[in-house]
């Protein structure tokens, strides 16, 4: 199932989809405008960015468990502490090693580092999988499966040559929103299985987009 939502300016008559709403964006270049147009390509600086090293096994070990403290009671953290010290110590520094070796093979690539730890440890587990290593313990653990149960799923591609796009939930139970920003309008598909009311999600969505454009007007939100 896959409802739509459109703000934006329509000459022709109102937005496209179910109840979709037609509320004009401000764009241009005064600050006080939602939306500014920029001078200089999106692109532009990319090939001048510093390439981001992989991050040390330990720091993304340590997000990872400052990400779960607060999902777990004390006895599932403790087990999923245990996990991570021994993945630290045994197969995951393996793999570890092994990641950055490839990553000093290929120079044109770059790793997005920061608070993140995911991709660090898809990238271990993918891994593993390519060399046949049985899986670590550690991706077995409840506490994982759970953080990469993905309910939320977004991408997007902002393009005048794009009108609307789309985007797949990842997990039965999931929404997956393809969105799109521009200078005079905003978009977004929502797309979920039969077990899940995309339409209702949808209604949400307009409500969260009309509280921020009251509150950016300086008008009281509606409850």
């Amino acid at each position: 199932m896959v409802t739509r939502l459109l703000l934006r300016p329509w000459a022709r008559g109102p937005a496209v989809g179910p109840a979709a709403p037609c509320r004009p964006l401000s764009a241009g270049s005064r600050p006080s405008q939602y939306l500014q147009r920029s001078l200089v390509p999106t692109m532009h600086y990319q090939d001048s960015l510093p390439r981001l090293p992989i991050p040390k096994l330990e720091d993304t070990i340590r997000r990872y468990l400052n990400a779960q403290k607060p999902l777990l009671d004390d006895s599932q953290f403790r087990k999923t502490e245990q996990l991570c010290k021994s993945f630290e110590s045994g197969i995951g520094k393996e793999l570890h090693e092994q990641l950055v070796a490839q990553d000093k093979q290929n120079k044109h690539t770059s790793y997005i580092s920061g608070q993140g730890f995911d991709r660090h440890l898809f990238v271990l587990r993918y891994l593993a999988a390519a060399k046949g290593i049985s899986v670590p313990e550690l991706f077995l653990d409840p506490a994982y499966g759970q953080m990469n149960h993905n309910v939320l799923s977004t991408s997007t591609l902002s393009s005048p040559e794009v009108s609307l796009g789309g985007f797949a939930p990842v997990v039965p139970d999931g929404f997956g929103v393809g969105y799109a920003v521009h200078d005079d309008w905003i978009g977004c598909n929502v797309s979920s299985y039969p077990g899940r009311n995309s339409q209702e999600f949808l209604q949400c969505v307009e409500k969260a987009l009309e509280d921020m454009f009251d509150a950016l007007e300086g008008k009281a939100i509606k409850t």
